[in-house]
């Protein structure tokens, strides 16, 4: 079946250059950065934490009012940040990583970004939908640049986007079915 939203297209290109990279350190931060997508959608949260650093700082560069609401500083906060996207059902992303810069201590990925929206949520943020209960699509083009510590622990997760509301128009029409979802948590190989 093809789903709408498929969250094991955020760290496929990472695995694949796994399995081309030699450097130790380069490897390290792949890892890193594939455990990390893999706890992110499964969502297991004692996971993606430990691949943290305690001096994380995720920025976002998308403007508006939601971008300092969107830039957690500290681990603590990080886990907060998490904690509010998973309770809010905001948890299903996909980004289809086309391409990939892999350094010593960053990495950067681009591709598009689908991501189930749960209806509550848009109309808390203003916007209109036919259905609280029900999720819909959002889209957009991202770019983020990570940075890992020593340890291969993230430091930053910055994000850079279209964010302006023009990427909430007409989201009302575009609804997602749970079964449109690809659910990482529940299959057998997570």
């Amino acid at each position: 079946m093809s789903h709408v939203i498929d969250p094991r297209k955020n760290w496929t290109l990472a695995e694949k250059r796994l399995a081309e990279e030699s450097d130790p350190r380069r490897r390290q931060i792949l890892e890193t950065l594939i455990a990390h997508s893999k706890a992110e959608a499964k969502p297991d949260f004692d996971a993606l934490m430990a691949t943290v650093a305690p001096n994380a700082k995720y920025v976002t560069y998308t403007g508006g009012d939601s971008a300092k609401a969107n830039s957690p500083d500290g681990k603590a906060a990080v886990g907060d940040y998490y904690s509010m996207i998973v309770g809010s059902g905001m948890n299903h992303i996909e980004h289809d990583v086309e391409r990939m810069a892999v350094g010593r201590d960053t990495l950067t990925t681009e591709g598009e970004m689908k991501m189930a929206y749960p209806g509550a949520v848009l109309k808390a943020m203003g916007i209109d939908v036919p259905d609280e209960s029900a999720l819909y699509l959002y889209e957009d083009r991202l770019i983020i640049v990570w940075e890992f510590d020593e340890d291969g622990l993230v430091v930053c997760e910055d994000s850079y986007s279209g964010g302006d509301r023009a990427k909430f128009e007409g989201i009302a029409q575009r609804p997602v079915r749970p079964d449109e979802i690809y659910l990482w948590g529940e299959d057998p190989a997570s």
